[in-house]
């Protein structure tokens, strides 16, 4: 039984990792940067493992389940004017005006809690997108923090 993933992506190193990450996820399931898969390298092969980590739009488009978030808009303005900028849907890049300035309370309390309802928002956007493809057979799941985080960010789940 095949499950969905989505990845969440946050600050420098995180969208950095995350967007090297996809495009290697791509090279391995013969995905071109625009999302279609590539004729080539999928004739004869039945795998539909990056399923887990791709939905397929009506155009046939497969587009990453995955959510970039920064408060400092450089980075994500990279993958924006990127090779794969056209992989990803603009409402999966989240970024504020400004960073932080290596400074937690900043961060925390007045620049990072501006971004926090997008966030959430577009989390539980792609979350309600996941369960509607799903066979109709098969439960829903979904996990949360673990307790790591508080309750809040977890929407409630």
């Amino acid at each position: 039984m095949q499950r969905e993933c989505i990845s969440v992506h946050i600050g420098q190193a995180g969208v950095q990792m995350g967007n090297a990450c996809w495009e290697l996820y791509c090279l391995e399931h013969g995905i071109q940067p625009d999302g279609i898969i590539c004729l080539e390298k999928s004739l004869g092969q039945a795998d539909s493992s990056f399923g887990t980590f791709f939905s397929e739009t009506g155009s046939g488009k497969h587009v990453p389940r995955a959510l970039f978030v920064d408060l400092e808009p450089t980075v994500i303005d990279e993958i924006r004017t990127g090779t794969y900028r056209s992989l990803f849907h603009p409402e999966q890049l989240i970024s504020g005006k400004e960073d932080a300035a290596n400074n937690y309370a900043r961060g925390h309390y007045t620049i990072g809690k501006e971004i926090i309802d997008p966030v959430v928002d577009r989390t539980r956007k792609m979350l309600e997108l996941s369960v509607e493809e799903q066979p109709k057979n098969r439960p829903a799941t979904m996990s949360t923090c673990n307790g790591i985080c508080p309750p809040s960010c977890c929407m409630g789940i």
